[in-house]
């Protein structure tokens, strides 16, 4: 009797070879992203590789450190302090306020934190010139609020304070810090399920022990993961400061910008770039730790 060489009844499909249609379907599911794989090339990796081979160069076109080694001295690395204290303060002040205003707009209805969020988004975006406009016209020297402060008895310029130090623009920089940090936080905080603090009162727990042992532990990824974005978004910002201060105030943003353009000193564009560099490590570590902390935070969830 002759072999049989078809398939047997009851037996499985043959196997097919899946190698090159699995590459053509990758390759069409990456069709729909080439427009912004193409944006991002052209407006950031682009622009980057050039400054980051600029920032080894000397005026003449050698390779050199002496870029990097000049970003943290005199005036420079008093900068990158002065930028990194002004950005942990505003983070810091903008991430409490935040937490505190977005625990208790959890606690309101939807209509509330509809209106909330969309206020905050606005504010949050909110920056430059315009704002810049708005401080000068509320706390300035002759401001609105300045006036009306006074009217009571707080002349808020009596002492050392002033619109225009730091102070102040830590002052301008929570405008944009607070809101963002109720924007980012209350999702954490709505998905806190009310059945932990049921159980902690059944279980005859306090206040205290749910904040302490419940509450803060569960949050605080959360809470330090978007206090780092604060961080990173006190410490890139440019426009705000600079029509704040007028470039008087020594921060990284405005010496970079003043470098490259060459208002105040000339050829020194290379310089400026090796501080755009050292800014963008920094991102880049803050940015590191603040996906750790996510992921602590989902592998803890």
């Amino acid at each position: 009797m002759a072999e049989r060489t078809g398939p047997q009844e009851g037996a499985g499909p043959l196997p097919q070879k899946r190698g090159k249609n699995k590459g053509k379907g990758t390759f069409k599911s990456l069709l729909p992203l080439l427009p912004f794989l193409a944006f991002i090339a052209y407006f950031l990796v682009f622009p980057l590789t050039f400054i980051v081979r600029d920032a080894f160069l000397s005026n003449d076109g050698h390779f050199t450190w002496l870029n990097f080694e000049e970003c943290f001295k005199g005036v420079y690395g008093h900068s990158f302090y002065v930028s990194l204290r002004l950005s942990f303060i505003s983070a810091m002040i903008g991430a409490v306020a935040g937490s505190l205003i977005a625990s208790a707009i959890v606690k309101t209805g939807s209509r509330t934190r509809k209106a909330v969020a969309a206020t905050s988004s606005v504010l949050a975006n909110t920056g430059g010139v315009p704002l810049a406009f708005m401080f000068l016209a509320g706390f300035g020297a002759e401001g609105l609020v300045t006036k009306t402060l006074k009217a009571l008895g707080w002349n808020i310029y009596g002492g050392s304070f002033t619109l225009f130090s730091e102070t102040g623009i830590i002052l301008v920089y929570c405008f944009f810090q607070i809101p963002l940090m109720v924007l980012i936080f209350s999702p954490a905080l709505e998905n806190v399920k009310p059945e932990l603090r049921e159980a902690n009162d059944s279980l005859g727990g306090t206040r205290i022990s749910y904040f302490s042992r419940i509450a803060v532990p569960l949050l605080f990824p959360a809470f330090l993961s978007t206090s780092l974005l604060l961080f990173a978004n006190s410490f890139s910002a440019y426009a705000t400061a600079r029509a704040m201060t007028a470039g008087t105030l020594p921060l990284m943003p405005l010496l970079i910008g003043n470098l490259v353009d060459g208002n105040v000193l000339a050829n020194q564009e290379h310089l400026g770039h090796a501080m755009a560099v050292s800014m963008i490590g920094v991102s880049i570590i803050v940015m590191g730790v603040y996906l750790l902390v996510l992921r602590f935070s989902k592998v803890r969830s």
